[in-house]
C-alpha cells in the first residue's frame, strides 16, 4: 500500500506543487518516505526522502521542483526495508533517456524477474519490486518508443498489483492499473490539465470536478498535451477488499462506490448478525469509526468517543517494525474513564490483523474501569497473507490463521468476540464477490501466489 500522483500541466509549472497537494492527501496510504521527481523542459529533477510529505519537502524545494509534468510517491513499504534507498519515485535510463516511476502493489512474480534481469547484467540499485518494474519497461522502451507497445509486454510479465504514474524525459506523463484493478488510480482533467491520484480526495483538493476512475489494464499516455488511453490486458477483477474497510479514507469513492457509505453499512449489518448487549458503542479511531456508527445506529444504542486518539501519531497497522507497532498503541491511544466507568461497552473497530492493538485496547478499557467489553470487528478474519501490498505477508503474523473466535476472544481477554459475516461485508461494499479479492479471507487468490518456502 502506498500512495501515487501525476499531473501533466498545459500552462505554468507548477507540476511540484501540485503532486505535493495530492500527496498530502493520499498521506494516509504511506509515512515512511516521500518523493517527487519532475520534467523541467530539459531533463527530470526530484527528491524523495524518509518521513512524511510535510517533513521531506520545504517550500524551497517546490520551487526548485518546477516543471509542467512530474509525479509523486508516498511509501509503505512492503517488499524492501524502509530505508532511504528504497524511497520512490525511481529513476533509470535507457535508450530514449529516462523514466521516474511511482508505484502502489506487490509484484508477486519479482522475485523471479529480478534473478532474470541480474542474469542478462542489470544491476539494481534497491530492493523493491518497484524498481523491476521500472526496468522491464525500460528495456522494453529501448525497443520501441510506442508506451502501448512497451506494456503489452511489460504486462504479459508482471503478475500481481500495480497502480503506476511514470513521467520521462521527453515530458510524457502515464498512468497504468493492472489487469486486475487490485489498487485504486483515478485521472481528473480541467482547463489546467491532468492529474493523477491513488484516491478521488487527491482530485478532491485540487477542485478538479471532472474524473474517472481508470480501468483495469488500462494506460493512459499523455504527450505533447493530448492524452491518449488504451486498455492493454483484462484479467478477472479483483479490487482488494481492505480498501473498503481500513485502507482508503472514508471521503475517496473506490469503483464508484463511496468508501464512507460502505463502512457505514458494515457496521449495520454487523449489528444484525452479532448484536452486543451494551450501554455504549466505541468505536476505535479512526478507521473504526464509520462502521461504529452504523452498529450504534442500527442497535439504538450511542455512540461515544471513548478512546481518544493522539493526533501525531501514525497508523500503527502499517508501522514497519512490531515493537514500534506494540508501543505506538499505548501513545496513540487513551480512554475517557467517564464515558465506561460501570458501563457495558461494545468497541467497533474494522479488523484484527496481528492483535496488538485489540489486546490492549481491552485492557485499557478495564483499567478505565469497563464494567464488561464486546468487541465486534467489521470484516470477517483474515487468515492468509496479503501478496497484492498489504503488510501481512506471512501467517505467523496473523492472529486469525491459527486461532478460531474463541481462541482469539481468549487472547484479547473480551468478554465476547464476532465478526462481520463474508456475504456481510460483500453486500456491504455492494460488489459482487467475484468482483474483489478476499484472499486475505479465504486463502484464495486471484492469481498464482508464492509457494511457503518461497515467500
Amino acid at each position: 500500500m502506498c500512495g501515487v500522483s501525476g499531473c501533466y500541466l498545459l500552462e505554468g509549472d507548477e507540476a511540484g506543487v501540485y503532486n505535493y497537494l495530492i500527496l498530502h492527501a493520499n498521506q494516509h496510504r504511506g509515512q515512511e518516505s516521500a518523493g517527487i521527481c519532475v520534467y523541467d523542459g530539459l531533463r527530470l529533477v526530484g527528491k524523495k526522502g524518509m518521513g512524511l510529505v510535510t517533513e521531506v519537502f520545504e517550500r524551497r524545494d517546490l520551487r526548485e521542483l518546477s516543471g509542467p509534468v512530474g509525479i509523486g510517491h508516498v511509501r509503505y513499504s512492503t517488499t524492501g526495508a524502509s530505508e532511504p534507498i528504497n524511497a520512490q519515485p525511481f529513476k533509470v535510463g535507457y535508450s530514449g533517456g529516462e523514466l521516474a516511476l511511482a508505484h502502489n502493489g506487490d509484484i508477486v512474480n519479482s522475485g523471479e524477474l529480478r534473478r532474470r534481469l541480474v542474469s542478462e547484467g542489470h544491476a539494481f540499485v534497491s530492493k523493491t519490486d518497484s524498481e523491476v518494474i521500472a526496468r522491464l519497461l525500460a528495456l522494453e522502451l529501448t525497443e520501441t518508443d510506442d508506451v502501448f507497445e512497451a506494456f503489452e509486454r511489460v504486462m504479459e510479465e508482471l503478475v500481481g498489483a500495480y497502480s503506476l504514474t511514470i513521467v520521462t524525459s521527453s515530458g510524457d506523463l502515464i498512468a497504468v492499473r493492472d489487469p486486475w484493478g487490485f489498487r485504486p488510480l483515478c485521472l481528473g482533467w480541467d482547463e489546467r490539465g491532468y492529474f493523477v491520484s491513488s484516491e478521488t480526495v487527491g482530485l478532491d483538493v485540487l477542485d478538479v470536478e471532472e474524473w474517472r476512475e481508470l480501468d483495469r489494464g488500462e494506460v493512459v499516455w499523455i504527450r505533447e498535451g493530448e492524452l491518449e488511453s488504451r486498455i492493454i490486458r483484462r484479467e478477472r477483477p479483483a479490487v482488494c477488499m481492505f480498501e473498503y474497510v481500513y485502507f482508503a479514507r472514508p471521503d475517496s469513492i473506490i469503483e464508484g462506490r463511496c468508501v464512507y457509505a460502505c463502512r457505514k453499512r458494515m457496521g449495520r449489518r454487523l449489528a444484525e448478525e452479532a448484536p452486543a448487549e451494551c450501554d455504549v458503542v466505541v468505536p476505535v479511531p479512526d478507521s473504526g469509526r464509520t462502521a461504529a456508527l452504523g452498529y450504534a445506529e442500527r442497535l439504538g444504542v450511542p455512540m461515544e468517543e471513548g478512546l481518544i486518539k493522539n493526533r501525531y501519531v501514525g497508523r500503527t497497522f502499517i508501522m514497519p517494525e512490531q515493537e514500534e507497532r506494540v508501543r505506538s498503541i499505548r501513545i496513540k491511544l487513551n480512554p475517557i474513564r467517564e464515558l465506561v466507568e460501570g458501563r457495558s461497552v461494545a468497541v467497533v473497530d474494522d479488523s484484527i490483523v496481528r492483535g496488538n492493538t485489540s489486546r490492549q485496547i481491552v485492557e485499557m478499557l478495564r483499567d478505565a474501569g469497563a464494567e464488561s467489553i464486546h468487541v465486534r470487528i467489521a470484516s470477517p478474519p483474515i487468515v492468509s497473507p496479503c501478496y497484492y501490498g498489504i503488510d501481512m505477508a506471512t501467517k505467523e503474523e496473523l492472529i486469525a490463521a491459527d486461532k478460531d473466535i474463541p481462541e482469539i476472544r481468549n487472547e484479547i481477554a473480551a468478554d465476547s468476540l464476532a465478526y462481520l459475516s463474508l456475504e456481510g461485508l460483500v453486500d456491504a461494499i455492494g460488489l459482487k464477490r467475484s468482483q474483489l479479492c478476499v484472499g486475505c479471507l479465504t486463502g484464495e487468490y486471484p492469481t498464482p501466489v508464492p509457494l511457503p518456502d518461497e515467500e
